[in-house]
């Protein structure tokens, strides 16, 4: 019997010790053996991707995006545009020459610190219709001068008088990754000084918002927050090297969602050299119209074409450097100076970074022969001169006005032409409704070839008046107004 009671306490021990050994090690070992077996049955093919652990790889990537901001925060500034707006008590008073009421408006945006001496880049849109800009960089601040803009890439120049600014260092975006680790340095909100971080999510992204004729849409589309007021802010990488101008969001509610473009630095070092050089950018011109590959294009132009790799060419301007090198309407651009072209927005791109005179070469298609040729770029006036924009500005017609570019005059197929460059309130061509970028031809069947004619005949007119023109969207029309 005591030998019967004593088994029977040996096993449950050994069963209770057993149990125990079961259940403190089960975890760790079915753990491993699943991994075993699962890197044996599926994985056994690939190498591990990366030998360092976790924690090291995040701990490396917070030490860049902390290195990086340091460097990129004390070269981005702090824009105010102060403005005066006129407010009428009604359409009489405006008409009569009333004064209205002033009131003082300021919105804000950002910088960056491009020169020792004060140059500072911005967003043109940071800085429009400005009466006054003040750069505030850390407890400084100043007063600045508009150098320059250019509303086809939303880039301005502004001049501060101050010395040994830090300025920050350039990278490149041609050779900047989708994927790639960025941060955004700006002041939303009025919160100065603030990095967010993410990575690129695509490149040489269109977006149609520049509303220009000739607009550089190419932009580098990121995650990194950005905010109202971080318009004109860096875009680094991880070696605090400036990569692009922060420029645009899309949001339904005016706010960060997602999504947020920057001006590619390589756009930016051409576009800011030209406007400190030369007060306007050289901008270079093949004299063709394109328009990106897709099907509806396809289908309307009836292209026989085996891809849908390259740009297509809606239309040639005679006497410019593609006309002379053979390219014609419906032909396929694939490359430039060896660099595949697959929309327009790379188009674009690859000739912001040229001058007039430059040569490039391009390489075509048409039909199933392909072509390629060296072309001489040309300014918007078909030479390769360097051009200055000469800007007419009237009192009576409340205006800024230039002569219209061969190029465009070519473009929409026009003799001669006036453009109205700015409008100011309670000038008579405001009162008109008239909009800016509007190309006047003819008043009253006399052909408008000069300011100094638009001026005259507008003042001199009285009853009837018919205006003619172009608008922005290149479309042929008239407008009917009766003058006292």
């Amino acid at each position: 019997m005591k030998k019967i009671i004593a088994l029977i306490l040996i096993g449950s021990a050994s069963g209770y010790f057993g149990a125990w050994v079961f259940n403190t090690q089960k975890t760790p070992k079915v753990a491993s053996e699943f991994i075993a077996n699962n890197y044996s049955d599926h994985m056994a093919q690939f190498e591990p991707l990366s030998t360092i652990p976790i924690g090291e790889l995040a701990e490396g990537l917070s030490d860049d995006f902390v290195s990086a901001s340091r460097i990129s925060t004390k070269s981005v500034v702090y824009i105010k545009n102060i403005s005066s707006q006129v407010y009428y008590q009604s359409f009489m008073d405006m008409f009569f020459g009333d004064p209205g009421k002033s009131t003082e408006r300021i919105s804000s945006g950002s910088g960056v610190i491009f020169s020792k001496d004060g140059y500072i880049v911005t967003n043109n849109h940071v800085v429009a219709d400005a009466d006054k800009l003040e750069v505030i960089h850390g407890k400084n601040s100043y007063m600045a001068k508009l150098v320059g803009t250019d509303p086809s890439t939303d880039l301005a120049v502004l001049k501060i008088e101050a010395n040994n600014l830090p300025v920050i260092p350039l990278g490149s975006s041609k050779n900047l990754q989708v994927g790639e680790w960025v941060i955004a340095v700006g002041n939303p909100f009025n919160l100065t000084s603030t990095v967010t971080g993410g990575i690129v999510s695509a490149k040489a992204r269109a977006l149609n918002i520049v509303n220009e004729k000739f607009p550089i849409e190419s932009f580098i589309q990121t995650d990194a927050a950005i905010n109202p007021g971080n318009s004109g802010g860096a875009l680094v990488n991880q070696k605090g090297e400036l990569v692009g101008i922060n420029t645009a969001i899309i949001s339904r509610t005016g706010s960060y969602a997602g999504y947020g473009f920057a001006v590619p630095v390589d756009i930016v070092k051409k576009i800011i050299s030209d406007l400190i050089k030369y007060g306007e950018v050289q901008k270079a011109f093949l004299g063709l119209d394109v328009a990106d590959l897709t099907n509806d294009i396809v289908n309307r132009l009836s292209l026989d074409v085996s891809s849908m790799e390259g740009i297509v060419v809606r239309s040639v301007q005679s006497d410019w450097g593609a006309a002379k090198a053979g390219i014609q309407e419906g032909d396929i651009i694939i490359a430039i100076n060896g660099e595949p072209v697959n929309s327009k927005a790379v188009y674009d791109e690859l000739l912001s970074y040229q001058t007039p005179g430059d040569q490039i070469t391009i390489k075509w298609k048409h039909g199933e022969k392909i072509h390629e040729k060296s072309v001489v770029l040309s300014n918007r006036e078909g030479t390769t001169e360097i051009l200055k924009q000469e800007i007419y500005n009237s009192k009576y017609l409340g205006a800024d006005l230039e002569i219209v570019p061969k190029v465009e005059l070519d473009l929409f197929d026009i003799e001669a032409g006036i453009k109205i460059v700015k409008l100011y309130a309670g000038g008579l061509l405001a009162q008109l409704d008239l909009e800016e970028g509007f190309i006047i031809t003819r008043i009253n069947q006399y052909k408008i070839d000069e300011p100094q004619k638009l001026v005259d005949l507008l003042s001199k007119e009285s009853g009837r008046v018919r205006v003619e023109g172009v608008n922005k969207a290149g479309v042929k029309g008239y407008y009917t107004f009766y003058l006292r």
